[in-house]
């Protein structure tokens, strides 16, 4: 759930955090209706029109329409605690056959607006497509639930079992407020908008208030659509990535070989993925990155990624590795979403060029 957006993804091949596309197929079998509270429904509805400027009678009207998914107060909840990650069967499912060969049909039918995103925001076409394969396979899964229903659950009735469950519910009357604003400032269908089961949307899967944010007329014709323009998608992707510090030329991250042990192993994962130390501070700590990195004067990051009961994965991250992580909270995403890219780009650009 792209952007900014989110740890929010329910545990599946053993993770911790997926993406939004993988997270688009849910049960068929639906719980018992509930009513929402009127006077709950009536005192958001108030708070959402004096927040954003919007008419209370409007709001009312339109909150009035959603339909209460008990499903999703399941779903926003984490996984449960001992839950094993594992790299090797999460990369696994995102970077195989069917997905290697969408990104190159993507690829090819919009290589000039890759080239132009990447031009423009400095952001390499193959990061967006990577975060687009991942996210909704290249649009074929954008979601199935309305996010008018999905946000107004999440703002009313957020499950308090949830360890961060004040944050997360106004972190949902946030968003639900942004996408009433965002219907009327861009026509947005609120009867048949549909998306993620925590109301990401679109091709990139970007929550209302990154849309508001970040999206960005691409393709020319006047409107933002992140739902029917790929190309809209696509400038959006590396606004997004640009915006948030995306380094032009920086490498996301590099191979390492780690001896650390105890105490000094510690010491370099505490930061987890923030990039914290020096080339010389990992070496004198047990740790020897790739020797491209020794000529990367920045702050670097040792990543862990688990690979259940076999031997844990790890990179060296740069700062953009850390910002690639700004789009879903989770080492794994970042790195499946930049090798997958990769992957399709050495795919691709032989065939481009002749």
């Amino acid at each position: 759930m792209n952007p900014i957006v989110r740890p929010l993804q329910a545990a599946a091949l053993g993770l911790a955090l997926l993406s939004n596309a993988s997270l688009a197929a849910s049960p068929k079998k639906a719980l018992a209706s509930v009513a929402f509270d009127a006077h709950a429904l009536a005192a958001l509805a108030q708070d959402i029109a004096t927040t954003h400027t919007l008419d209370p009678h409007w709001v009312q009207q339109q909150l009035q329409q959603a339909k209460h998914l008990p499903r999703v107060r399941q779903w926003v909840l984490p996984p449960a605690s001992g839950t094993a990650k594992n790299w090797t069967a999460y990369r696994d499912r995102f970077i195989e056959p069917k997905r290697l060969q969408a990104a190159q049909r993507f690829w090819r039918e919009h290589g000039a607006a890759l080239a132009r995103a990447e031009q423009r925001y400095g952001v390499p076409a193959a990061l967006i497509v990577g975060v687009i394969g991942v996210e909704t396979f290249y649009g074929q899964h954008m979601g199935q639930h309305r996010v008018l229903d999905t946000l107004t659950t999440l703002a009313l009735d957020f499950p308090s079992a949830h360890p961060r469950a004040a944050a997360r519910q106004a972190f949902f009357r946030q968003e639900l407020g942004e996408l009433l604003r965002l219907s009327q400032q861009h026509g947005l269908n609120l009867q048949t908008l549909r998306g993620s089961y925590a109301g990401a949307m679109g091709w990139p899967q970007f929550m209302p208030s990154s849309w508001a944010k970040y999206a960005v007329d691409f393709d020319g014709d006047g409107r933002i659509d992140l739902v029917n323009s790929p190309q809209d998608a696509i400038g959006s992707v590396a606004h997004y990535f640009q915006a948030f510090g995306w380094q032009s030329g920086l490498p996301t991250h590099w191979s390492v070989n780690v001896s650390a042990t105890g105490e000094a192993l510690q010491t370099l994962l505490k930061p987890d993925i923030v990039p914290t130390f020096s080339f010389a501070d990992m070496e004198r700590l047990g740790v020897t990155p790739a020797e491209a990195a020794r000529e990367h004067s920045g702050p670097l990051a040792l990543v862990l990624l688990e690979n259940g009961q076999q031997a844990p994965h790890y990179v060296v991250g740069t700062q953009n590795f850390y910002v690639v992580t700004r789009y879903n909270w989770s080492s794994y995403y970042a790195l499946a979403v930049i090798e997958l890219g990769e992957r399709v780009r050495s795919a691709v650009m032989p065939t481009l060029a002749h």
